[in-house]
């Protein structure tokens, strides 16, 4: 009987719904502001800055995102808004995956900038492996969401199949996270280690003036902190989702409305705005002069 409604009514109660609440309209006004402002702000240094690849992929992020709440907004009036359901679940899955891209980009740079020669694998070859694999896990999430809202209301098959390939989609970025963290963190030590010897901690090789300086430089510091601080929200976030999606729509997780203000919200809005307000441009101007 639920397949035809529309509206809440004493027969299409509001538990009945996917989601299972009235979603809270004014944290989603919040975070649709917050994202719209990250998008602008992303835009406008990106653009002065010229850093055309890191800023593409936050900008659509950020869009994205905004796109999600600002859907979320009618569906605190009606729940059962089938189209407004259908763009928030899909542009608020989505999305981060589009921001992990430009996180994935400075691991290249920080490495050519420091010593190219401590990374196990080629500097240049980084974008090549994670960019892939991270677009990989967005067409799998694509997928699943195409095949879940074509499913509707009437096949049940298909929306099953819909949510193993988000479940699947988000699995992946989950692993490709974590790959790229213990790249990060081998990198990280090893340089420490370089830098703190007077022998580049046995590899023969002496610190450069330039990669001593940057290593100690504040302004890089700060811009490593707030991409590591985002990374950690975005890994938290797609954690929250395979806990989310692998009870099924519906389940108690996904209609625990705080659960994913906290965990899905907040963590990907102060990931964004991380990267917004600490940009390449302004604190890692080797990077920014690669890429313009």
């Amino acid at each position: 009987y639920y397949y035809s409604c529309t509206q809440i009514s004493a027969f299409c109660p509001v538990q009945a719904t996917t989601l299972g609440y009235f979603p809270n309209r004014g944290i989603n006004y919040f975070f649709a502001i917050v994202f719209g402002l990250a998008m602008v702000t992303t835009l406008t240094l990106g653009t002065w800055k010229k850093t055309w690849s890191y800023m593409a992929f936050i900008t659509a992020g950020c869009a994205l995102e905004l796109a999600g709440y600002g859907a979320r907004i009618p569906l605190s009036d009606n729940p059962w808004n089938k189209e407004a359901f259908e763009t928030q679940i899909c542009a608020i899955v989505l999305a981060p995956t589009l921001a992990c891209v430009s996180i994935y980009l400075t691991l290249k740079h920080v490495c050519l900038s420091l010593n190219p020669e401590l990374s196990r694998v080629r500097p240049h070859l980084f974008p090549f492996i994670f960019v892939p694999l991270d677009v990989s896990c967005l067409l799998v999430q694509a997928i699943g969401g195409a095949l879940a809202a074509s499913a509707g209301s009437t096949n049940f098959s298909m929306l099953q199949h819909g949510n193993r390939a988000i479940i699947a989609g988000i699995t992946l970025q989950v692993f490709v996270l974590l790959c790229f963290g213990t790249t990060c963190a081998d990198y990280y030590l090893r340089v420490k280690r370089w830098i703190a010897a007077a022998d580049g901690a046995g590899t023969g090789l002496v610190p450069r003036q330039d990669a001593v300086a940057l290593w100690h430089d504040k302004k890089f510091r700060a811009f490593i902190y707030a991409a590591t601080a985002a990374y950690s929200g975005i890994l938290i976030r797609c954690i929250y989702r395979i806990a989310e999606m692998a009870g099924g729509w519906g389940n108690k997780i996904m209609q625990d409305e705080p659960s994913f203000i906290v965990l899905e919200g907040f963590m990907v809005a102060i990931s964004c705005v991380l990267l917004a307000v600490f940009p390449p441009g302004f604190l890692f101007p080797q990077m920014a002069a690669r890429m313009s």
